[in-house]
């Protein structure tokens, strides 16, 4: 590889971080807005757009996980290589995340288990299938439910990587996956769930159209897409046809009360975002740490926000906002180090362990 070409992957590797970085930080915000309100509806609103970090993540999961697939080309084994890198990057973490969890929050009932925690929900989730029933996706790790779409996805990206090629296959799977969603699995599921949901509960329902799978796997399958586009304009025919995509979900949600269009511009909107930083090569090394981090911020920064309101004399106002913001950025920056150095760095040596013999060395 040429000197250029490594720059140049090295400048792509810490824009993804950086975008991770942004991701968190839209994590943290809305959650810590959640834990300490400032009390200004503009404030408080634009506070609430940070849970589209986690479609952020998505993208460069999405991103990440072609680039490194490209890097890798020629190993042996690759399926099973990917498996393995993928399980010990998730699994290890998640897995410490649950008792923790459930020795912090109890088994009592709470929103998202509204008869509260049983042996099943613990199972699915140690399993990663927990994302497949509202009383278990978001039920014991909080923040749980990205996680599993995550891991379910990871489940069909060798598939589609080995087996598609050209880009435009993919902004149109995005596309028919959302048109079938919206236009019919949505109210499949919704009356299904109304029929056979155990409680009172209608919110959790409607929640769990927004967290599931289906809904949320149209952002993997347009960063596949974003790239094969990085090194090639968009065609004028793709363009065309995300312009068409956009006006159909804004007619059916004009005419025929469809919901899914806002969710759409938003991901929309957010994988341009991608694409032009990345062109931009933007870069910012403070982000970049957070980023680099973002794992393991994301599974604690929930602890740390259960102390902090404990600690915190200030509940709520512009003041609470920020010094709660500030305060668990940096502890939950911390934890993660230390995460690192007593977890994840032992981790990566022992994949790197099983795994050199036959493949190149690539860090996660």
């Amino acid at each position: 590889m040429t000197d250029i070409h490594q720059k140049q992957n090295s400048q792509r590797l810490r824009t993804f971080d950086f975008l991770r970085g942004l991701a968190i930080l839209g994590v943290i915000v809305v959650h810590t807005s959640q834990s300490f309100p400032s009390l200004i509806n503009a404030i408080d609103f634009l506070a609430g757009l940070g849970r589209f970090g986690v479609q952020l993540f998505y993208f460069i999961s999405a991103l990440t996980m072609c680039y490194m697939w490209k890097q890798r080309e020629g190993e042996n084994n690759p399926i099973k290589n990917f498996y393995i890198r993928r399980f010990f990057r998730i699994a290890p973490l998640f897995w410490i995340a649950i008792p923790v969890y459930l020795l912090l929050n109890g088994y009592d009932k709470s929103y998202w288990a509204p008869e509260g925690i049983n042996a099943l929900q613990i199972f699915l989730t140690t399993l990663f299938l927990h994302g497949f029933w509202p009383n278990s996706i978001n039920s014991i790790v909080p923040g749980g439910w990205s996680i599993a779409i995550e891991m379910n996805f990871y489940v069909l990206f060798p598939f589609l990587i080995l087996n598609i090629t050209r880009r435009d296959v993919y902004l149109l799977l995005a596309f028919i996956t959302w048109a079938i969603y919206i236009l019919v699995v949505r109210n499949y599921i919704e009356n299904f769930l109304f029929n056979h949901y155990d409680t009172d509960s209608t919110t959790i329902v409607k929640d769990y159209l927004y967290l599931n799978f289906i809904n949320q796997a149209p952002i993997f399958l347009l960063g596949c897409y974003l790239y094969f586009t990085l090194n090639a304009q968009p065609k004028k025919i793709e363009v065309f046809f995300i312009g068409v995509w956009v006006t159909f979900g804004a007619g059916l949600a004009y005419f025929y009360k469809i919901e899914g269009f806002g969710f759409l511009a938003v991901y929309l909107a957010l994988g341009i975002f991608a694409y032009v930083c990345i062109k931009l090569n933007l870069k910012f090394k403070a982000i970049e740490m957070l980023g680099k981090s973002s794992y393991a911020i994301y599974l604690v920064h929930f602890l740390v926000l259960h102390y902090l309101k404990e600690i915190i004399p200030i509940k709520s106002g512009l003041l609470a906002l920020l010094v709660g913001i500030i305060l668990t950025t940096i502890f939950s920056y911390f934890l993660a180090l230390i995460i690192f150095k007593l977890i994840e760095s032992n981790v990566q040596h022992f994949v790197d362990s099983i795994l050199k013999p036959k493949a190149t060395q690539l860090k996660l």
